[in-house]
């Protein structure tokens, strides 16, 4: 199954539900009116929208997801790579380390993650 995709305004919407869940949806108003300035029908309105979509559900008033933080960051990563990159993640990698400072822990960890894929271990 797909990921469905999640916007930007949801996704800070989703970082406060992954925080506290399970919740109630009431609580959920009060943390997004503190967190993210939105008035109670906002969060309501994107409550509908993402459990329409598949992406939480909101059972007795009580809002749970259905699909995890990793989950959708993943599906962000794969959309971008295959949008800007051609599908490259060598392209990826590429571009990104161009711009950006890596440190030797954080070349160290990648190698971990690359030696722990080549052992079969595709959750490395």
């Amino acid at each position: 199954m797909e990921t469905p995709k999640v916007f930007e305004s949801e996704y800070r919407f989703c970082l406060i539900l992954w925080e506290h869940e399970p919740i109630g949806s009431g609580e959920l108003v009060k943390l997004c009116k503190k967190q993210l300035d939105w008035k109670p029908t906002t969060t309501y309105t994107v409550i509908k929208r993402l459990s329409e979509r598949g992406i939480l559900k909101n059972e007795n008033s009580i809002v749970s997801s259905l699909i995890s933080k990793d989950e959708v960051q993943a599906a962000e990563i794969d959309e971008l790579v295959e949008k800007k990159f051609e599908g490259s993640l060598p392209a990826f990698i590429t571009a990104f380390t161009k711009h950006q400072q890596i440190s030797d822990k954080e070349i160290d960890e990648v190698q971990k993650m690359i030696d722990r894929y080549r052992k079969g271990d595709r959750n490395g």
